[in-house]
């Protein structure tokens, strides 16, 4: 007698092309995921002006409102997604978050938009978890890294349209419009992806009861990703990576407005824009596309190398974090608009390398029933942490040195910022630190 789970079922692999069509779709739905998780960050001003918020307020609106249910429902939503269907649970959650995006434009005070919020995260818990199992079940090992981090693409190509529709929109519009437009395409893609995607498990109809099987229970799936000391140092590295970039990605826009608000009108009357709308695709432009090829980079480099010595997977992303840090500080410094939008360019593409070898190691690092598990813990610490406390940790600081400090909002936020940037040296020894672990503890 044995008391070990059967084995799982091999999945039968999708066609490359098919592959492809998949990974496509699931890169729109994701963003547009970050699209309407990041619109806010154009927007913060006006509707701080409008709605009369202080910056700790616009931290909670941008970060803690979103991130908590997020965070917890992620959990039980990728225990489902292990034996579910998963291309319909990221269709009902793309549907959901898109629904409440719209609602936002409607909000007529905080109270009702950190609600509208609330309820953006609720959908978008659904999405990642059931999408790294899936794409992972769709290719094969030695593209893992690549697959995952064209998936990554959705997070700065995702910043960018919302920075720059969101900016244009804004002042074509005003900003209950911009969430309108934000909130309608993903009605489309939850109704491309319940019609279109594949769930490899239904191939194997007369094994879905060994599938379940298989599956283990919460307790057990949580004493393995318990044991692996690599996941730890991965999470928590890449919570204090997001710490930092949610809590820039919120205060970056009103840092220029502040900060070079003057030199900003005057550029953008020369593209006869307004400058909501011409700071939202500059810093689409400087962040997402960098970020778009740092996040490519991160996958090849990781499936090149990793290939030949798993610690790959956390060198390049302890390296090029420490790398980021010098060029973050000299654009907050820099005393022109310009300047800064260029020094600005150089640490998303640093910053973003960690998205396909850290994910890949967390996939590797389990068993194929724990996968989606293991991808909603580590959400939910990126997220509590990155996006539930670095917003509103910016925020909160930008008040203090504005206000008891006597610093002033534009310097207050400048120096907030700062100081936060400096958390990058611990995410970078952390990732160093899982060099000793991670070849013996990768196991699939």
């Amino acid at each position: 007698m044995t008391n070990e789970a059967p084995a799982p079922p091999v999945l039968s692999p999708v066609s490359p092309a098919y592959r492809r069509y998949a990974l496509s779709v699931l890169l729109i739905i994701y963003i547009l995921n970050f699209l309407d998780r990041q619109i806010v960050a154009i927007l913060a001003e006006p509707i701080k002006n409008e709605l009369h918020l202080a910056d700790w307020q616009l931290g909670v609106m941008t970060g803690l409102a979103f991130a908590l249910f997020y965070t917890v429902l992620g959990i039980p939503i990728a225990r489902y997604a292990e034996t579910g269907h998963r291309p319909r649970i990221i269709a009902v959650a793309a549907g959901l978050w898109s629904l409440f995006t719209i609602a936002c434009g409607f909000a007529q005070n905080f109270v009702q938009l950190v609600a509208c919020r609330i309820g953006v995260g609720i959908g978008e818990a659904g999405c990642t978890p059931p999408a790294h199992s899936l794409i992972t079940d769709y290719t094969p090992r030695e593209k893992r890294a690549s697959a995952l981090a064209f998936y990554a693409l959705g997070t700065p190509l995702g910043g960018l349209l919302g920075l720059a529709l969101g900016g244009l929109i804004a002042d074509a519009y005003g900003w209950r419009t911009a969430f309108l437009f934000a909130g309608l395409p993903g009605l489309l893609m939850a109704l491309v992806a319940w019609t279109t995607l594949r769930e490899p498990r239904r191939q194997l109809h007369t094994d879905m009861a060994a599938l379940k099987a298989s599956r283990p229970d919460f307790q057990t799936a949580m004493a393995e990703i318990r044991g692996k000391r690599t996941f730890w140092l991965i999470a928590f590295a890449a919570a204090i990576k997001a710490f930092i970039g949610y809590g820039a990605a919120a205060f970056l826009a009103p840092f220029f407005f502040r900060n070079h608000g003057a030199e900003l009108a005057e550029i953008a009357g020369g593209f006869g824009l307004g400058v909501t709308g011409f700071l939202g695709v500059a810093l689409g432009i400087v962040l997402g596309l960098t970020g778009a090829v740092g996040t490519w980079m991160g996958g090849y480099l990781a499936d090149k190398y990793g290939a030949r010595d798993l610690r790959a997977y956390v060198s390049i992303p302890a390296i090029s974090t420490l790398l980021g840090i010098p060029f973050y500080i000299a654009g907050l410094l820099a005393d022109s608009a310009v300047a800064a939008l260029i020094l600005f360019a150089f640490p998303p593409i640093l910053n973003t390398l960690w998205y396909g070898p850290g994910y890949a190691a967390v996939q590797g690092l389990v068993r194929p029933q724990t996968r989606a598990t293991a991808t909603a813990v580590l959400l939910f610490i990126i997220n509590l942490i990155g996006l539930g406390l670095g917003p509103l940790g910016v925020g909160a600081v930008s008040d203090f040195l504005s206000g008891p400090m006597g610093l002033g909002s534009a310097e207050g936020v400048r120096w907030s910022l700062m100081i936060f940037i400096l958390f990058g040296a611990v995410a970078s020894g952390l990732f160093w630190l899982a060099r000793s672990s991670i070849r013996e503890e990768m196991v699939s």
